[in-house]
């Protein structure tokens, strides 16, 4: 296996297009799906030997998506899904309707109960070292019959050297999974997924940042109410001050303001 390049964007063929049911916020399109919806779209996808990518941008990484360099991330995924509520809120100041909040962090739970309905196996990637395996034993706890069909935990810096580089997609690639949850952050992940998907073009591929950190019970999730009102970034904040506080306060709040700015001026605008 040759040396690759993470910063750069592979041009891929589909087999199918995507959902056209979209609805657009600060130039990024984003599909009106509903987390059953997608899972069904996943399993339909897998029963007709068609993989993708699907990433879930919150406020942090759609920020970040207004870079030219980034956009192309989600211009060619196949899903697009809103893990944050702001967004969600924006579509509907724009007088759009995304229907609701779909997160990596639920995602890995319900795509893993339709895998194991269905006979489909998981790959976990990422983590630090010994999470994705807690996370594969809660896993498989959880769900009767779900298979993992491996976890790694890349070296930190791993994309910068070939050698270990070309150790995680051989891991992958070898374990032959349908589905790949990959918890590396944003945006080193998706330019993984986007990569990977040259050697599986039948598997998918979720971006999931912090979430097999959650599911191996190393950080809990805020309940279901803080989520539901969008302030699980409060429970973040408080569970890891000194890790968020700049993300949050300096960079986040700063650019949602605009954003709901922005969409307000969507909604004035001529059809």
């Amino acid at each position: 296996m040759t040396s690759l390049d993470l910063t750069a964007i592979d041009d891929l063929e589909v087999s199918a297009p995507r959902p056209r049911q979209q609805v657009t916020v600060d130039d990024v399109e984003f599909d009106a799906l509903r987390e059953t919806e997608v899972v069904e779209h996943v399993m339909v996808a897998l029963d007709e030997g068609r993989g993708g990518n699907l990433i879930t941008p919150n406020v942090d990484i759609l920020r970040q998506l207004r870079r030219p360099q980034l956009r192309e991330l989600a211009e060619q995924a196949e899903l697009v899904v809103p893990d944050g509520m702001p967004i969600v809120w924006a579509s509907r100041i724009q007088g759009e309707e995304l229907p609701e909040r779909v997160t990596g962090s639920s995602l890995i739970w319900s795509l893993s109960e339709a895998a194991a309905r269905s006979d489909r196996s998981l790959y976990l990637l990422g983590g630090a070292e010994g999470i994705a395996e807690r996370a594969a034993d809660r896993l498989t706890e959880e769900y009767e019959g779900l298979e993992v069909a491996g976890v790694h935990c890349p070296p930190f810096g791993f994309e910068k050297r070939a050698e270990t580089l070309e150790e995680t997609v051989s891991a992958v690639v070898e374990a032959q999974p349908d589905i790949v949850f990959v918890a590396l952050g944003f945006p080193k992940q998706e330019h993984l997924m986007q990569h990977l998907r040259r050697h599986l073009p039948n598997t998918w591929f979720v971006g999931c940042g912090g979430t097999l950190t959650m599911v191996a019970g190393e950080v809990s999730r805020a309940p279901l109410w803080i989520q539901r009102s969008g302030l699980e970034w409060v429970h973040r904040l408080a569970m890891e001050p000194r890790r968020m506080a700049k993300r949050y306060l300096v960079h986040d709040l700063p650019y949602a303001a605009g954003l709901f700015a922005r969409a307000l001026v969507r909604r004035r605008r001529p059809s």
